[in-house]
């Protein structure tokens, strides 16, 4: 199979052509200044996640067996340069935005980005003062001479400044993670001069060492391996190994040895040296690195350079009700986030907490905030008598010490926490209230497409589901019964359950679609996914092109579906939105012969959704939640200002650059229009 081929693109290639659209994001100068600063460091973001954990894992391909190896990628070396030739031309591009369009643009807005070349006497000044009071206490100065044996540890996700001072002596200095970034002079007029802590740093060390230029000093930045690896996972105590295991990610092997373009030879073949890397780790980027820390760029103006903070409103008919047993019992509710508020869910937690008919509270969670209004809840319903049940994974990559740290707070607390289990990991996101009315146990249910996370409900587009269907609560618990370890395999009529039901129910459901269009009925299949790469599904998908089924695809992420192609995919559209806030949900709907259906759920369609993954996905069986997700698929399936085309090449073009509908922002003014007539 090559890398990319006429029947399917390559996963991590496809990343990164998501994570150009990012940075078409940065450059779209319709957005507002500082929302393209924030498009850079998401991009730069995404990028040290992807070298920490997909590059690592095609290098650790290149170790296995040849046969093994054939049956899982084909030459990673050559994919490995394939990934560094798009990395380096986004990196570019990333420059270009950065120095030829944003800086210029903060200059309009008074705001200079100087380096310590510019300081004046009056900046030199501060910058020896600040660096005296602030950081010289602070650093750790490592130097390595050709013939030593000391040996120099460069950090995971860390900046240094490097040189090489008289041929021989390499001076590594870590950059203090845990000051400002970003350092603002003192202001004696409209203009305001802003450095990074970089310049601060190279101006006094060139001072220091006697150099006449601090452009001696050089930054580097190293990616390490952040897969835990955790040998023979089916046996011990999985959460022990975990814990255990954490420190790895700061020791791992490098994955990406980040320089400047500046860098002299000399001193990058010390460097080398000193981290046993080769030209294959070495990507070349600017003078900065860690634009991720962009997020907290500082605005010392005071004028409005980003966009209008998003308040998030209550669900309208939900504040009708003092209680939120009544208002589910009448019918199910959708939560749309973030244009619709988390605290309504949390609502219903705390209501369930302080309940004196509510018997038992069950819940999985997959990434908690550090700061949970929802874990707070459930330590109040566990005070107050009720039996809460959580199931924490702790495999939830970049979270698990988080995961793990909530987990003990609630099992001191009364709750009963189970971790995760070996080999599979719980992504659904799926609560069950259990409440006595009438001396008879009713259930209450929430299933979601998104974690239960305040801070990424306010960023990212899910849809959340509340329901006291009975179709819907007592197949619910089933999946608890399943994670307490009461059965086996759950059995179902409604809900989809990964591993169990998920592939075997999406496989029916287009084949439907394909015997619907071999009849000459109208045949259509719409899915809003995050990531789409199961080969099986994409074969599937083909076979339905070729019966002559519609397809309508919006894939944010990963898509190693070709499109366009005749004979195979010339049915089949598919468009990506990047925009300001993440899109999320999935949901997933069949024409069904004009009796159409919709789903939604945790499950992409990826191999390890759908058969390695406890995955959560629910008809939708109410006619107003129904409709409310339909429309606002519809604006997505016809937005043609953010919304960019997939196509063989995936070379992100626009749908229409002078187009009308912006889905994002039309769906934005829907919810605020009807809190304003509301009240």
């Amino acid at each position: 199979m090559k890398l990319i081929s006429k029947k399917y693109y390559n996963r991590d290639l496809s990343w990164l052509r998501f994570n150009h659209r990012v940075l078409q994001e940065a450059a779209d100068q319709s957005n507002s200044l500082y929302e393209r600063i924030k498009f850079l460091a998401i991009f730069s973001s995404n990028l040290d996640e992807f070298f920490k954990v997909r590059v690592s894992d095609i290098r650790k391909i290149k170790n296995l067996d040849k046969p093994l190896r054939k049956k899982l990628i084909t030459k990673p070396n050559k994919l490995l340069k394939k990934i560094k030739k798009q990395v380096h031309l986004q990196q570019e591009e990333f420059g270009d935005i950065f120095i030829n369009h944003i800086v210029p643009k903060l200059k309009e807005e008074g705001i200079q980005l100087i380096s310590c070349e510019q300081f004046s006497d009056a900046q030199k000044k501060f910058a020896e003062d600040y660096y005296q009071e602030y950081l010289e206490n602070t650093l750790t100065l490592n130097i390595n001479t050709e013939d030593g044996d000391e040996t120099v540890f460069i950090e995971n996700e860390e900046l240094y400044l490097t040189a090489l001072l008289n041929n021989e002596e390499l001076i590594v200095v870590k950059i203090p993670s845990d000051s400002p970034r970003f350092i603002t002079f003192p202001a004696k007029s409209d203009i305001h001069y802003i450095t990074f802590i970089d310049d601060i740093l190279k101006h006094n060390f060139a001072k220091f060492y006697k150099q006449k230029e601090p452009s001696v000093f050089h930054a580097i930045k190293i990616s390490r391996d952040a897969e835990l690896y955790i040998d023979n996972e089916y046996s011990g105590d999985l959460l022990t190994k975990i814990k255990d295991s954490l420190g790895n990610r700061n020791t791992g092997q490098v994955t990406r040895l980040l320089i400047d373009n500046t860098m002299p030879s000399e001193l990058l073949e010390h460097i080398k040296k000193m981290l046993d890397a080769n030209e294959t780790d070495i990507l070349i980027g600017g003078k900065y690195h860690n634009f991720k820390d962009f997020f907290d760029f500082p605005n010392p103006t005071g004028k409005k350079l980003s966009e209008e903070r998003l308040v998030p409103v209550p669900e309208p008919e939900l504040q009708q009700f003092s209680d939120m047993f009544d208002a589910i019992t009448k019918k199910d509710r959708l939560l749309y986030y973030p244009y619709e508020s988390f605290d309504d869910l949390l609502r219903l937690v705390r209501q369930a907490s302080e309940d004196k008919d509510v018997i038992r509270i069950k819940v999985t969670l997959y990434r908690i905030a550090k700061k949970s209004e929802l874990a707070d809840a459930l330590l109040n319903a566990a005070k107050n008598g009720k039996e809460v049940f959580v199931f924490i994974e702790t495999k939830a990559r970049f979270d698990e010490e988080n995961n793990i740290r909530w987990g003990k707070i609630l099992e001191e607390n009364g709750a009963k926490v189970i971790y995760s289990y070996p080999g599979i990991k719980v992504h659904s996101k799926i609560l069950l209230i259990e409440r006595m009315e009438n001396n008879i146990p009713k259930a209450y249910g929430y299933i979601s497409t998104g974690n239960f996370n305040e801070k990424t409900a306010k960023i990212y587009t899910d849809f959340g589901l509340m329901t006291a269907n009975k179709k819907i609560t007592s197949e619910l618990n089933q999946v608890f019964q399943l994670l307490e370890g009461d059965i086996i395999i759950p059995k179902t009529k409604n809900l989809l359950i990964s591993p169990f039901t998920t592939r075997s129910t999406f496989e029916k459901l287009v084949k439907t679609e394909i015997e619907n269009a071999k009849s000459g009925k109208n045949a259509y299949i719409i899915l809003k996914l995050n990531s789409l790469q199961d080969h099986k599904m994409i074969d599937l998908l083909y076979e339905a092109n070729n019966a002559g089924v519609k397809i309508r695809l919006i894939i944010r992420g990963i898509c190693c579906l070709v499109p366009g192609i005749e004979g195979q995919s010339e049915h089949i559209y598919i468009t990506s939105i990047v925009d300001r806030f993440l899109e999320h949900g999935r949901v997933y709907i069949f024409g069904n012969d004009e009796n159409e259906k919709m789903y939604i759920g945790s499950a992409d369609w990826m191999t390890r959704n759908l058969d390695h993954r406890i995955e959560v996905i629910t008809p939708i069986l109410d006619t107003d939640v129904y409709s409310k997700i339909r429309k606002m698929i519809q604006l997505q399936l016809d937005d043609n200002i953010k919304a960019r085309i997939i196509n063989q090449e995936q070379d992100n073009t626009y749908v229409n650059s002078t187009g009308s509908i912006r889905a994002q922002m039309e769906t934005l003014s829907r919810f605020v229009d009807k809190q304003k007539i509301l009240s």
